[in-house]
């Protein structure tokens, strides 16, 4: 074989193998890149994403200092928008890219193979609307859209409540949830707690106590925690009280729930006045006999359970007590409660005088 036919096939093998063994090394190079991030970094992919997009994202986030690299290995993996999945990851430093990626890849339960959850707390919700506002914050919920499903007629008759009583469903706890959980998903979850929630002993402490399903409870410990929200001791006995002028045809003439009426109009007045309370509304227990139609706000479980577990008393009337502790002096005759009340007000009177 000639010199020249020698440097031909030389020349020919060089190319072949740097077309075929040079890519691969170069892969193999970039599988062994690893993050550069010195904390662990929490990362959200919040919507369908390119490659590019989100290489350069991690890029700009400290994660990553190679795009090139990064999408090289992505590619070889199969990983495109169709497969990359939403959701909350923990990139630890020094994280090898083909982990990052494999980490990130929808899998068959349609979750990233490495996300994880989020605590999903809501607390001191007014209504429905709020708690949307709320979830919208933590998971991948638009807050229309789940009030749009929740006055859905559909979803009102699969859980046998009315516009009004649907709040109740919604326990106020911390949960685990992935964070791309849709508003359906969601409410799913939400109607499994309830169910969870209301067992044999709760539904007949709720029959005990004179109410005939797990909505009126949650109704009433709205109205309970929205007159005491600092001093939980007295949760039971304000639920008695209120029980007892249920049983006794008496309204139950609690200012939150007028309140409720006017929306938010009224969270910077001071002092509720008559012209407040003169409202013509559902919620309006000075107008209406017995329990709203539904919560005025969404309560802690713990003061359910003090509806169940009422204090059994012979309270009618309640007062604030001339201080700032929150709260209340109780009492089973009106002359009494009267005497409370103008030393309340003339407390009350002399506390605004003195600012």
């Amino acid at each position: 074989m000639s010199k020249k036919v020698i440097l031909i096939v030389v020349a020919v093998i060089a190319i072949v193998g740097g077309v075929i063994i040079f890519p691969k090394f170069s892969l193999f190079m970039a599988s062994r890149k690893t993050t550069v991030n010195n904390k662990a970094l929490e990362y959200y992919i919040k919507g369908f994403t390119s490659l590019e997009v989100l290489a350069q994202d991690l890029e700009k986030q400290g994660a990553i200092d190679d795009v090139k690299a990064f999408i090289g290995v992505a590619e070889y993996k199969g990983l495109g928008k169709e497969n990359i999945a939403l959701g909350k990851y923990i990139i630890e430093p020094g994280t090898p890219y083909k982990t990052v990626l494999n980490g990130i890849k929808l899998n068959d339960a349609g979750n990233g193979n490495a996300e994880v959850e989020v605590d999903v707390t809501f607390n001191n919700c007014r209504d429905i609307r709020e708690l949307g506002g709320k979830l919208s914050k933590i998971l991948l919920i638009d807050s229309a859209a789940f009030v749009e499903i929740l006055d859905n007629q559909k979803t009102l008759e699969l859980f046998e409540m009315s516009r009004e009583e649907i709040p109740s469903m919604f326990l106020p706890n911390t949960y685990k949830m992935y964070y791309d959980t849709d508003e359906k998903q969601f409410i799913e979850r939400m109607s499994g707690e309830f169910k969870k929630f209301w067992t044999e002993d709760r539904m007949s402490k709720l029959k005990k106590v004179g109410l005939q399903k797990p909505s009126e409870a949650v109704t009433l410990a709205s109205v309970v925690y929205s007159e005491q929200g600092r001093v939980p001791e007295e949760w039971p006995i304000i639920a008695g009280l209120y029980l007892n002028r249920i049983n006794q045809g008496i309204k139950l003439q609690s200012d939150p729930t007028f309140k409720f009426c006017w929306g938010d109009k009224l969270d910077s007045v001071q002092r509720l006045l008559n012209v407040h309370r003169d409202i013509d509304c559902p919620y309006n227990t000075y107008k209406i006999n017995g329990l709203p139609p539904g919560p005025i706000c969404i309560p802690p479980t713990e003061v359910v359970d003090a509806v169940l577990n009422r204090d059994k008393n012979n309270f009618i009337f309640m007062m604030a007590k001339p201080d700032y502790t929150g709260r209340h002096d109780f009492r089973v005759q009106y002359a009494d409660h009267e005497k409370l009340a103008k030393i309340y007000q003339n407390w009350l009177a002399q506390e605004m005088k003195n600012r």
